[in-house]
């Protein structure tokens, strides 16, 4: 397939037209973001259960809880099925209880705990005269108060367990469609740094020569006959240290990697970092050997895209 047309379709040749959607609404390859968000409720018993999980990038999965005391004993089942889906990121994990507000269901006062409840007001104010006593709102917002709004924390577990994995569905389709964008994003600069490389190709065994040339010239008017062996050998040294094939073969190499590792997807955002930083070496080498303003150049605008490929693998699980 000719260049052009690999970067229309926002691929490499060795990868197929579905491996990904550029609109990122679908990403066979299974390359997910760090980030994401969903949210969802469910009721149980006389009140509804709200879930919500935020996500962004981080090095390792670091879990952050923001329960209430009343719903501490679900934690330890979040925290089991977040950690089964998912690899990396920053993740904060919010839940709330709310009563339903059902104006048909009958309320009956829990007269043992109010009894209680009593019971150590009065002892409060007894020990500290100046306190204030309970309001009867606040009364009636005491876990427990109002009959059967006590959930059994079976029940509370149960209920989280099946909307946690309902949660964690959303949260990994919308990483996986900000992965979708990411990889296609990472396709295109590794399209264009493919022309790039076989740009500069051909040019690498001219410049060599051009470079020679000049260098013979310059000797000769420094020490003499061209058949000098001096000259022949500086020319030989100074050939050696300018001649990027070497480079250029190992970008193509890094390129195909990324391109596999796209293509493989699963948890990728590490492999492809240290290949960045194996790009971005064979692009500095291939500057500071450059003896020539269109070499340059090119070594110049390989270290932008890589730099902009670096910035977007730090998104990536």
């Amino acid at each position: 397939m000719p260049a052009a047309q690999v970067r229309q379709a926002g691929l490499s040749s060795t990868t197929t037209s579905k491996t990904f959607d550029a609109t990122g609404e679908h990403c066979v390859s299974g390359i997910h973001s760090m980030t994401g968000f969903a949210t969802a409720a469910t009721g149980i018993g006389g009140a509804t259960l709200n879930l919500e999980l935020r996500t962004v990038n981080s090095r390792f999965l670091d879990l952050h809880f923001r329960l209430p005391d009343e719903l501490r004993a679900i934690e330890p089942v979040l925290r089991e099925q977040i950690t089964a889906a998912l690899g990396r990121g920053k993740v904060d994990c919010r839940a709330s209880l709310q009563a339903s507000g059902d104006a048909g269901r009958e309320l009956a006062i829990n007269a043992g705990l109010l009894a209680r409840l009593a019971a150590l007001d009065a002892g409060v104010r007894a020990a500290l005269p100046q306190a204030a006593p309970l309001s009867v709102a606040e009364v009636l917002r005491w876990p427990g108060m109002l009959g059967d709004d006590a959930i059994a924390s079976e029940a509370l577990v149960e209920a989280a367990g099946r909307l946690v994995r309902q949660v964690l569905a959303e949260l990994t389709a919308s990483r996986a469609r900000e992965g979708g964008r990411l990889a296609a994003m990472l396709m295109e600069r590794v399209v264009r740094m493919r022309e790039l490389v076989a740009q500069v190709t051909p040019r690498v065994p001219e410049v060599v020569r051009d470079y020679q040339a000049r260098l013979v010239q310059k000797l000769q008017e420094a020490i003499g006959s061209a058949d000098d062996e001096r000259i022949r050998t500086e020319v030989g040294l100074f050939a050696v240290r300018i001649d990027v094939a070497e480079e250029l073969n190992r970008l193509s190499a890094h390129l195909d990697e990324v391109e596999r590792i796209l293509g493989k997807g699963g948890t990728a955002g590490k492999r492809l970092d240290f290949l960045m930083q194996e790009l971005n070496r064979e692009a500095n080498t291939l500057a500071s050997k450059s003896v020539a303003q269109d070499v340059g150049a090119v070594a110049m605008e390989l270290k932008i895209l890589i730099e902009q490929m670096r910035e977007q693998v730090q998104n990536i699980e």
